[in-house]
């Protein structure tokens, strides 16, 4: 699951936006209008949600850590309810014996950090290490399961390229930049997970060109 599409309390707790709380805000650019300032409210219904997914047969919950949630201006100052916020999901999942898989980056980028050109800008990566060192030193204790980007390919093209996904840019001049960061963030994502997890299990998640809804 994407925090994005999942979590709600998109203003509260000490988050920061990210470009999909402003992006669903642009006429006609979600299907049927939908925002995640709610969405599943996964913020405060986590407990519920992860029984149920247990309930369902599942021995792994993977989620994605919003960035915007943990640093709300994309760097420098962190949001100690964030934080907790995941800590509170990695317990709950062990509690239950499912193992969590945690994705550190499924497209909300914050929005302060997309005003400095976000994924096709050269300070990138510096923005991608600070997050992700906090990120594995923060929850290294207790996940062991990690997946740096998800769907490189995908958000770079689809909202860097084609416009179709936030932040909504067109254009080769802004999909080379950006595709260029993701490979270098996807490398040193695994570098940072790799010094501070011992035994990590780290990877990314792609998507399948048999998947047909990209070009629907």
């Amino acid at each position: 699951m994407a925090a994005v599409q999942n979590e709600g309390a998109w203003n509260a707790y000490g988050k920061g936006q990210s470009i999909w709380d402003t992006f669903s805000r642009r006429q006609g650019k979600i299907k049927g209008g939908g925002k995640p300032t709610i969405a599943c409210d996964f913020y405060h219904r986590y407990k519920d949600d992860i029984l149920l997914a247990k309930a369902l047969g599942f021995t792994v919950f993977r989620f994605s850590l919003s960035w915007a949630r943990i640093l709300p201006e994309g760097t420098g100052r962190v949001n100690k309810e964030g934080i907790a916020f995941y800590h509170k999901v990695i317990e709950e999942c062990l509690k239950l014996g499912m193992t969590p898989y945690v994705t550190l980056y499924h497209w909300d980028l914050p929005v302060a950090l997309e005003k400095e050109g976000g994924w096709t800008s050269h300070l990138m990566l510096k923005w991608f290490i600070r997050f992700a060192t906090l990120c594995a030193t923060e929850f290294g204790p207790t996940v062991k399961n990690w997946i740096v980007l998800n769907e490189p390919f995908g958000f770079t093209s689809l909202g860097y390229m084609l416009g179709r996904h936030a932040p909504g840019r067109m254009g080769l001049s802004n999909f080379l930049p950006a595709i260029h960061h993701a490979a270098l963030a996807q490398a040193e994502g695994g570098r940072i997970i790799r010094e501070h997890v011992p035994e990590a299990h780290i990877g990314t998640s792609f998507f399948l060109f048999g998947d047909h809804t990209l070009y629907q």
